[in-house]
């Protein structure tokens, strides 16, 4: 028979010996020191307008500011770096970032990795790119215990000091002031390759709070960057949470972009059936008179999964979708070339479960949308490309 007291009197002894015995705990090493490198001094990706911005990391030129009407929040909606990145190539055996916050945001519906994080990913062979990690982006606090607005985060070690080409994902809902990469100090770091999301191939995409990435988890998630990625491309991500609403002057801006190979334009949610009556002719004829050659791939708003059961809904946003699709006959009956129209179906998925709140996307969403969009932009960039460079 088993004598259970002696078993339990001998496992407490050994407990407690255990407890009180010495720990050799090694000494901590010396971190090795690191090197930072500004992005500025790599190559930026997705950023239109490169020198033209109030701030090096915002997204539209100084000069739309004075053409936003009074109680507008587009100028602030622009601040967010949504869709920009960093490419580099580098043999460090650790990679990290350190950067500037403008806002220090929080949104109760989406994940601080995804609104103020940014996200590493590296290339496997010639094309498939693998997520490495993201930053939590926790500020630091200065000498008096206040927060700040910096970042500064470690990626990866241990990798193995060979030469790779990376891409970093810049926030989607917050501004950043600045950026660097920090590397091993005395590892190599250039700019990478430019054909890799390449840099003679662009889309321009214009929209809402869905395009600008709302509400993936992490940056690398939003649809435009997981479009670049897929079709080795840069997507200018020109979504602007509540501000998508086909304003004149953000064309006429688009329209100024250098070697555009596809413009793709996702308004509705942000506009109402008016709206999409009223504004979406004089918008997309704007950008296509200033730039008749660039093909223009005009998406209709989702069907939300709550519009099934909402009896309003379930009728209003077919509405806004036919009120932009006659816009579009109009515009095709004018003139046929370069001009096509996308539908909603699938957009979002087929199980419904691809928003966080019935609107936003999740990354199942993101997944979904870019599934939908990449075979109808790839043969359209792939011509217009190498037509066009």
């Amino acid at each position: 028979m088993i004598d259970t007291k002696s078993i339990l009197s001998a496992m407490a002894a050994l407990l407690i010996s255990t407890a009180i015995a010495p720990v050799a705990i090694a000494a901590d090493e010396p971190e090795k020191p690191w090197t930072y490198v500004d992005a500025q001094n790599l190559r930026i990706i997705n950023h239109a307008f490169a020198g033209e911005t109030e701030r090096t990391y915002a997204r539209l030129p100084r000069y739309v500011k004075d053409s936003i009407p009074e109680g507008r929040e587009l100028w602030d909606r622009q601040q967010c770096s949504s869709g920009i990145g960093v490419r580099f190539a580098t043999n460090s055996t650790r990679i990290g970032c350190k950067y500037t916050l403008y806002w220090d945001t929080h949104m109760i519906h989406m994940a601080d990795t995804g609104l103020k994080g940014t996200d590493l990913y590296i290339l496997e062979g010639d094309s498939v790119w693998r997520h490495v990690n993201t930053n939590r982006p926790y500020v630091k606090k200065d000498e008096n215990g206040n927060k700040t607005k910096l970042v500064e985060s470690t990626y990866v070690s241990n990798l193995d000091g060979k030469m790779h080409e990376y891409v970093i994902y810049f926030p989607l809902y917050d501004g950043i002031e600045d950026f660097s990469v920090k590397v091993d100090s005395g590892a190599v770091i250039t700019k990478g390759s430019p054909e890799v999301i390449n840099a003679n191939r662009r889309i321009v995409a214009y929209g809402t709070s869905i395009l600008q990435g709302g509400c993936a988890s992490r940056t690398g998630m939003a649809a435009t960057n997981i479009i670049g990625r897929e079709l080795n491309c840069e997507v200018v991500n020109l979504g602007f949470s509540g501000e998508g609403k086909q304003d004149t002057y953000v064309a006429r801006a688009m329209a100024t972009i250098p070697d555009v190979d596809v413009f793709l334009l996702d308004p509705v949610p942000n506009c109402t059936e008016m709206m999409c009556d009223t504004l979406t002719y004089n918008f997309v004829k704007t950008l296509r008179a200033l730039r008749p050659d660039v093909p223009i791939v005009m998406l209709e708003g989702p069907i939300y999964p709550y519009a099934r059961y909402d009896s309003f809904f379930g009728k209003y946003l077919p509405k806004k979708n036919d009120a932009f699709r006659r816009n579009y006959e109009r515009l095709k009956a004018e003139n046929p070339n370069n001009l096509y129209y996308v539908t909603s179906e699938g957009l979002d998925g087929p199980e419904d479960d691809g928003t966080v709140d019935g609107i936003h996307l999740t990354d199942l969403g993101f997944l979904h949308y870019a599934n939908k969009m990449i075979p109808i932009l790839r043969p359209l960039l792939d011509a217009h490309s190498k037509c066009s460079k």
